[in-house]
């Protein structure tokens, strides 16, 4: 075969793959979609995927289903969904965890967090909240330092699990005001929630999920760690206004595909997750939840996730934490 027959044969197969690419765009999607979620029902991560799966289904003409595999701080669900195939039907609602926290907590994950992945849409931050159950003694986060630091270890604060953004977020509060108190790490956000409002616990660093609580008095919000008030919940004063400095913390979510999705699926589901979040419905909800609408392109969420594993690297290093 001569090198001209070979180039020819080569811009052929070529132009052949980009045709079955096309028409598989095209006829994109003719199932039900799956939208894997590494965590139980009703923290941050399912409540977002929850969120957008309803109207993302409208948009695109077929459901999107949720599928929930909890456990390993999010490892278990997350892996599954790298190792799926990159037809399109098989989806990942990425998290900070997961996604940017894990690579430096576990000796070994079971995936590469960049190229096992394929970014699609970067879709909400929600802030983090200092909040207690409705009989605890502190009113303030003044009340609360000035007895953790007369009585170290006294107190106990829940979280999603180790290395989780709340566990994090706690840590970082730790450190900025001399603390010490115990962590009680739950398999999930829900369950810590749960035994908040119990009383099992004395307080969480918890992401905008406890916003319904706190609205409904189950729970009360203590600060918030933004910059500004979150306009969800107005009267809580943040992190800087509480006496407690540059405290900021949230958890990300965002849309995400096995690797080798090919280019054609990804901009057409970029294209209506950012329809999807412009809607006055969603674009509703996520205030009501405390959420900071996301949006962009593939590129704009693959250069974030790069830098939240680089911001990380150093805060999980001074939190001591590590998993097996």
């Amino acid at each position: 075969m001569s090198k001209f027959q070979f180039f020819r044969r080569g811009l052929w197969g070529a132009a052949l793959l980009l045709s079955c690419f096309a028409v598989q765009a095209q006829s994109y999607p003719s199932q039900p979609i799956k939208l894997m979620v590494p965590w139980p029902p009703g923290g941050g991560v399912d409540t977002t995927a929850r969120m957008i799966a309803e109207p993302l289904g409208r948009k695109l003409g077929q459901s999107v289903v949720i599928d929930n595999r909890a456990g390993a701080g999010g490892n278990i669900g997350t892996e599954l969904a790298a190792r799926a195939k990159p037809d399109g039907y098989n989806l990942l609602m990425g998290s900070i965890t997961p996604n940017a926290i894990n690579v430096h907590l576990y000796p070994k994950l079971p995936f590469d967090l960049i190229k096992d992945f394929t970014p699609i849409a970067f879709v909400s931050s929600l802030p983090i909240f200092l909040v207690v159950p409705p009989n605890s003694p502190f009113k303030t986060v003044a009340d609360l330092v000035a007895y953790a630091q007369s009585n170290p270890n006294k107190l106990s604060y829940g979280s999603a699990g180790v290395g989780s953004s709340q566990h994090l977020a706690a840590v970082q509060f730790m450190s900025r005001t001399k603390l010490e108190m115990l962590h009680v790490p739950y398999k999930g956000t829900s369950p810590a929630e749960t035994d908040l409002m119990a009383g099992h616990v004395s307080l969480m660093l918890d992401t905008a999920t406890c916003i319904p609580f706190v609205r409904s008095g189950k729970l009360r919000a203590l600060a918030v760690a933004s910059k500004n008030r979150n306009p969800a919940l107005p009267n809580v004063p943040t992190f800087d206004e509480a006496g407690v400095s540059n405290l900021y913390a949230s958890s990300w979510y965002g849309l995400m595909g096995p690797a080798g999705l090919p280019q054609a699926l990804v901009s057409q589901l970029n294209s209506a997750t950012n329809e999807v979040l412009r809607s006055p419905e969603v674009l509703r909800r996520m205030q009501d939840l405390g959420a900071e609408i996301g949006g962009g392109s593939p590129e704009e969420f693959a250069q974030f996730i790069q830098s939240e594993i680089q911001r990380y690297a150093d805060i999980v290093k001074k939190s001591g934490a590590r998993a097996e």
